[in-house]
């Protein structure tokens, strides 16, 4: 993601009261091709990948790029962060010109219900704010995924829009950084 060359990447990582952000590492590459294959994970996602397709495409270090967080769980990867760019020709936009920061994750199915997305998600929004200040992030979740519109809810994103998209309804939300008033 060169939008981010301003920003040093990868950042220090961040640590929250459970869990470590960070760059992925070769020991993430078996976590990487559970999430990609599981069809827990995937089933608003377009559905899983092949298991074998992805053992031969995975890379040895999976993931490292500009915008992608590995989250980490006493020592063990549990799930993704990206911080992209939202492509200018889908649907769903705040700013005239598009472009903007979305914010993706996905979790291992056993890090489910324990809080970890939204402990995760909130430490990458507080370094999103503090890195590129005063710019709206976004969010697209199917609204079929209850537990990503909850999730969107919780981390204070706001409805802009809905949109058809992939033959499904899609919730499309915004967030601004809260400036303290003073």
């Amino acid at each position: 993601m060169t939008e981010l060359r301003p920003v040093v990447w990868p950042p220090a990582p961040i640590r929250t009261e459970r869990l470590v952000l960070r760059e992925s590492e070769a020991r993430d590459r078996a976590a990487f091709i559970e999430l990609f294959a599981s069809p827990e994970v995937r089933v608003h996602l377009g559905g899983p990948r092949p298991r074998d397709e992805l053992e031969r495409a995975v890379p040895e270090v999976p993931g490292r790029r500009p915008g992608l967080f590995v989250i980490d769980l006493d020592g063990a990867m549990i799930g993704t962060i990206t911080l992209d760019r939202r492509d200018a020709d889908r649907p769903g936009h705040v700013r005239p010109d598009a472009g903007e920061a979305e914010l993706g994750y996905m979790f291992l199915p056993e890090a489910w219900g324990r809080g970890y997305a939204a402990e995760a998600c909130a430490a990458a929004l507080d370094w999103f704010a503090a890195a590129f200040p005063g710019e709206p992030l976004v969010l697209c979740t199917q609204t079929a995924n209850a537990r990503s519109m909850r999730l969107a809810a919780k981390l204070g994103f706001t409805e802009a829009q809905r949109f058809e998209e992939w033959g499904a309804e899609q919730w499309f939300g915004v967030w601004s950084p809260v400036t303290p008033s003073g």
